[in-house]
């Protein structure tokens, strides 16, 4: 369900899009998964005769937790506790800290690439920033990004239908049961749309007409416009986001989140662009 402070875009987007934190959900899909591929293993109450796992803890306790070797217990119950408590009292990067090394130091390559794999679509439908590239955590969202997209939320609040695009994509996004990017990218894009028919001062025009009224009143980059006019034919044909809304689509977390960031430093640039050319925009219902 939808937040109070996710529908107004109060939430910040650093703490929607998990960067330097993990919530509860987040951090309970990742133990999960570390129990179903490596704690459920265990068949007998006594680590010894739980030959990787054996193996596996002797790493944790030399090379993890780099505590005296003499301190791991053969009562399995035991350490268990000791590494669910350290889990779930554990700083956001420890968590990855953790799995990371797991999935580096279980006698199970098979086993291994499967964990990653299954992590992979928790840290996706938690909205992590992170992911396992090549048998590391690796972030796949910036800070940059993060920031162009608070920018863009910070600048159009005047701008009633802009806003509304960017929040609206953002949240179909963001929605961690049912994510939505086909709607997500077209959102992006119609608020690219709806600040270049403010700036065109036009109501119902294409991005292509609107741009080109917006020629004659500002300066635009031939390279920059060129490309968002590309993107634009993209979102047009590729799997036919706007001709066919209802038809099914194989777009990915990658392409909404690049879409959303994109059409959110463009409109940002064309507002930057207005601002120096003395154009007074006022928002209004689209």
């Amino acid at each position: 369900m939808e937040l109070f402070s996710q529908r107004k875009g109060i939430k910040p987007v650093k703490s929607i899009i998990q960067v330097e934190n993990i919530d509860e959900d987040l951090r309970i899909g990742l133990w999960n998964a570390l129990t179903r591929f490596y704690w459920e293993q265990v068949t007998d109450k006594l680590i010894p005769f739980n030959k990787s796992i054996g193996i596996l803890f002797r790493k944790i306790w030399l090379d993890y937790f780099k505590s005296p070797l003499d301190t791991l217990k053969d009562y399995w119950p035991d350490t268990y506790e000791k590494i669910r408590k350290y889990f779930f009292d554990s700083e956001w990067y420890e968590v990855y800290d953790f799995i990371e090394f797991i999935a580096n130091n279980y006698p199970g390559e098979y086993l291994n690439n499967n964990f990653m794999k299954y992590c992979n679509t928790i840290l996706e439908r938690e909205l992590s920033a992170y992911r396992f590239v090549g048998g590391k955590i690796a972030q796949i969202t910036s800070e940059e990004e993060i920031s162009e997209i608070e920018e863009t939320l910070k600048i159009t609040e005047p701008l009633k239908a802009v806003n509304t695009h960017i929040k609206r994509a953002l949240d179909l996004l963001a929605d961690r049961k049912a994510p939505d990017y086909r709607n997500s990218v077209k959102e992006s894009i119609s608020a690219v749309e709806a600040i270049s028919n403010l700036i065109a001062n036009k109501k119902k025009a294409t991005l292509g007409q609107a741009l080109k009224a917006i020629e004659s009143k500002v300066s635009l980059h031939p390279a920059l416009k060129n490309a968002f006019s590309s993107l634009y034919g993209y979102t047009s044909d590729a799997d036919g986001i706007r001709h066919a809304l209802l038809s099914e689509s194989n777009l990915s977390f990658e392409e909404a989140k690049f879409m959303l960031v994109s059409c959110s430093a463009f409109v940002n640039y064309l507002i930057s662009k207005a601002s120096k050319a003395g154009i007074k925009l006022e928002g209004h219902e689209k």
